[in-house]
């Protein structure tokens, strides 16, 4: 079992960066895939990115390609994801979760979630 405790986010304005971090107690954090997941007032938790327990592979959702970049530093147990050029629709709750086998996308593939942490960008 893993538990997951994200930080980082905030209020910034468009166009400002952020680095979300995810800090995983337990030995086992380099044998998990590790994704971020976002969910918007009134809206279901989309997906945002994922990585592989070596970080080789990583996958994003369309509206955050090129802004946005998932890594992982297995020796720290922390998963990270960097958002540049911040946009008013990326305002979420961000979550990390985490899931020893192959995920999909949906956020029912993966088993171990943090609490959130709030990221808000003004226009």
């Amino acid at each position: 079992q893993v538990q997951l405790v994200e930080s980082g986010g905030g209020l910034v304005q468009a166009g400002d960066s952020l680095r979300l971090s995810c800090a995983a107690s337990g030995r086992t954090f380099s044998s998990y895939y590790m994704g971020w997941f976002r969910q918007a007032p009134g809206k279901e938790r989309e997906f945002v990115a994922a990585i592989s327990p070596n970080g080789e592979i990583t996958s994003y959702t369309d509206s955050v390609k090129g802004r946005c970049t998932i890594s992982r530093d297995n020796a720290k147990n922390t998963a990270y994801l960097q958002m540049n050029s911040l946009k008013p629709e990326d305002t979420a709750v961000y979550y990390c979760a985490g899931r020893r086998r192959i995920p999909t996308q949906a956020p029912a593939a993966y088993d171990y979630w943090g609490q959130g942490t709030q990221v808000t960008v003004s226009s």
